[in-house]
């Protein structure tokens, strides 16, 4: 009996160890029971009763400061944050969580305390801990509420999609660079070779667990599939009618319309949860009946098609002037 208590003491203690307390520098948070309204910094609002489960989507605002959080498209939590400097600006654009890690220090920095941290891209920018001064100040990551930073790390999952724009409303104008990815570290020039029409190439090897990330460049003519920013697959399209398809975000939400898909008879059509930089708002439905690939792709593609996979659409190139040495590669 004594051996099984100190073996559960020791078990608890390990757990306790495995999340970092929050430094003396950092804004611990107010809580606020308002959904909406202005924000002082450091307050944040938290209610993820009014939806228990679905994919979760963070939208931040550069100008407002602020991070608004949906889960299976339905706003449950929003706070304050401190992003990057001009001088070590946040990047604008569509990312997916590639790492959490509750203790973690800065490689960068000082070995600067990072509590509760969800990597965005490998080159260092990530949500976390931090102090809020009530602007700019941080060299490029997106700092968070000690207490909202724990709320957010224990809602989201690795692989789940971040948002970053320069707009001012919930729902923010997508920032100059509308698919800023993720290059993998083996990235090579025959990665992003043009394709022929109706070419395409599937390696799901390189990343087997967690949502997908889809984008469709009408400028590459292509469909590029990432997974934990890895890529796994991309295909040639053919997009039919006139003008551009638009910047826009989709993530897939659980549930159906309880309407019949213009896409697949027979089925109900998805509910999608839609992110616009500009120009008219167009349903996921409209975009996807303009998309034409090799049937071959389409079937691999939609085995991997569930709630949380996001879909950016663009009318820019994803990958310009690609260099082997890339940190990312982004739409310009």
């Amino acid at each position: 009996m004594k051996f099984l208590t100190i073996l559960a003491i020791s078990a608890g203690l390990l757990t306790a160890s495995q999340a970092m307390e929050k430094p003396s520098f950092h804004t611990k948070g107010t809580p606020t029971g308002k959904p909406t309204g202005t924000l002082k910094p450091g307050e944040y609002w938290w209610n993820p009763q009014l939806s228990p489960s679905g994919p979760v989507v963070a939208l931040v605002s550069i100008p407002q400061q602020t991070m608004h959080v949906y889960r299976n498209g339905i706003l449950i939590g929003r706070s304050t944050i401190s992003s990057g400097t001009k001088s070590n600006a946040t990047p604008g654009g569509v990312f997916s969580i590639l790492e959490k890690k509750q203790t973690h220090r800065s490689k960068k920095y000082d070995n600067a305390p990072m509590p509760y941290m969800q990597r965005l891209t490998w080159s260092g920018i990530a949500m976390h801990s931090g102090a809020l001064p009530g602007y700019p100040a941080s060299h490029g990551c997106i700092r968070l509420p000690y207490d909202f930073s724990q709320l957010l790390f224990k809602a989201t999952a690795k692989g789940g999609t971040v948002v970053v724009g320069d707009g001012k409303t919930p729902t923010p104008h997508l920032a100059s660079n509308p698919g800023l990815l993720l290059t993998p570290k083996d990235f090579s020039p025959e990665m992003v070779r043009r394709l022929a029409k109706d070419e395409y190439e599937w390696k799901p090897e390189r990343s087997t667990e967690g949502p997908i990330t889809i984008v469709v460049s009408s400028a590459d003519d292509a469909l590029y599939v990432y997974r934990n920013g890895n890529p796994i697959g991309r295909a040639a399209v053919q997009i039919s009618g006139r003008g551009g398809l638009g910047n826009q975000v989709f993530t897939l939400l659980e549930g159906s319309t309880g309407k019949p898909s213009q896409l697949a008879p027979g089925r109900e059509a998805r509910r999608w949860m839609r992110v616009t930089s500009q120009g008219r708002p167009v349903e996921a439905d409209d975009i996807a009946s303009r998309i034409r690939f090799n049937t071959g792709f389409a079937q691999k593609l939609a085995d991997e098609i569930k709630p949380g996979t996001t879909v950016i659409v663009t009318d820019q190139p994803v990958v310009r002037n690609p260099k082997a040495d890339s940190t990312y590669f982004a739409a310009n």
